[in-house]
């Protein structure tokens, strides 16, 4: 066994079916009364019924969260809180409510009630990424953290397949790169091939069915798991180009990141095979990498990052920012190689083992 350090995050999780009814006395748990409910314009209505349901404990609703955390949307909100008094944010949705929270938690100090409804996973994590100008920026700190996450396998039921595989894929991701972090360690690299293991089982189940609630619980707790993962250990190239191409192009989130993850590991399989060695023999395939676009591609999901939004004319550009500054990596980043895995992204090429 080599040397490690673990931190482990301190955050409470209530985790099964019908735990929504209990948010009320999570507030209350926390010692606050005037709660703040956060959803995207899509989710008005479930987040207005939530504060029906808290009563007098419901401060009001900020029903305006966007993708990629603007600074301005989180602006917005934060007059929102200070108008009605808020002293806890209550996240209802998916990564980019979740986002919200933990921008308002930054600024204010204010504690978090996180309430997924997909499979970002990024309810786990003290990090936070926030666009200003184009740019998105991301960073880690304790306060980001939400203090407790409620996950309520009924309020799956009814996200649709696509945006369940997308946001299945991008959770996969996270623990991906915990494999192969610079600072992995025994424990969170076992609890990301539980993660791993438990959405490639349930994302094909789901597509076939999406009312199953087995295969939707297993889908949840595998967002938790490599959710937990990114939040423990640090990132690499992957989380580096989705960063770039949707702060920077404006991509959609999920999909970014299910588009581009063959392609990353790709890069990095040679470097890493040992760590992705579990991955590959989870999807029964040659390598890690091939078998993620297997996977995808029998999923319905979007293969080509040219499906999604982006223009080839900013190929370049994007290279040029994910060599600018790139987070440690197992491969060195190299602006020819990052240059030519972006172009086989954009294309939806089957990627081929970098050596």
């Amino acid at each position: 066994m080599e040397p490690f350090v673990y931190q482990a995050l301190s955050q409470r999780i209530v985790f099964g079916v019908g735990t929504l009814s209990g948010v009320g006395d999570e507030v209350a748990r926390l010692g606050k009364s005037r709660a703040l409910v956060l959803s995207t314009a899509q989710q008005a209505d479930a987040a207005n019924a939530l504060a029906a349901t808290l009563g007098s404990k419901a401060a009001g609703v900020f029903a305006g969260a966007a993708m990629h955390t603007p600074v301005a949307v989180t602006e917005k909100a934060l007059g929102v809180a200070m108008e009605l008094g808020a002293d806890v944010v209550i996240s209802l949705g998916g990564g980019s409510t979740t986002g919200l929270g933990k921008a308002i938690a930054l600024r204010t100090g204010l504690p978090q009630i996180a309430i997924p409804t997909s499979y970002a996973g990024s309810e786990a994590t003290p990090i936070l990424g926030e666009t200003r100008d184009g740019r998105k920026i991301t960073q880690r700190a304790p306060a980001i953290l939400p203090d407790v996450v409620i996950y309520d396998v009924d309020l799956t039921l009814t996200l649709p397949p696509g945006l369940t595989v997308t946001s299945g894929l991008n959770a996969i991701a996270h623990a991906i790169e915990a494999l192969y972090a610079e600072n992995r360690n025994p424990l969170i690299s076992q609890l990301a091939i539980s993660g791993i293991e438990a959405l490639v089982r349930a994302l094909p189940a789901i597509v076939s069915d999406p009312a199953d609630a087995t295969a939707r619980s297993d889908a949840l707790y595998g967002a938790w798991a490599c959710g937990t993962c990114l939040g423990s250990v640090g990132m690499a190239l992957h989380h580096k180009v989705c960063h770039v191409l949707g702060g920077s192009f404006d991509l959609p989130h999920a999909e970014t990141h299910s588009v581009m993850l063959p392609h990353t590991v790709a890069y990095n399989e040679g470097s890493a095979r040992a760590q992705l060695q579990p991955v590959a023999n989870l999807l029964g395939a040659q390598s890690a990498a091939t078998g993620l676009w297997d996977l995808a591609r029998a999923l319905g999901a979007p293969i080509a990052l040219k499906d999604i939004g982006m223009p080839e004319a900013g190929l370049d550009k994007a290279a040029a920012e994910v060599t600018a500054n790139p987070y440690w990596n197992p491969r060195p980043i190299m602006p020819a190689p990052i240059r030519a895995m972006l172009a086989d992204a954009f294309n939806g090429t089957r990627p081929l083992l970098e050596n």
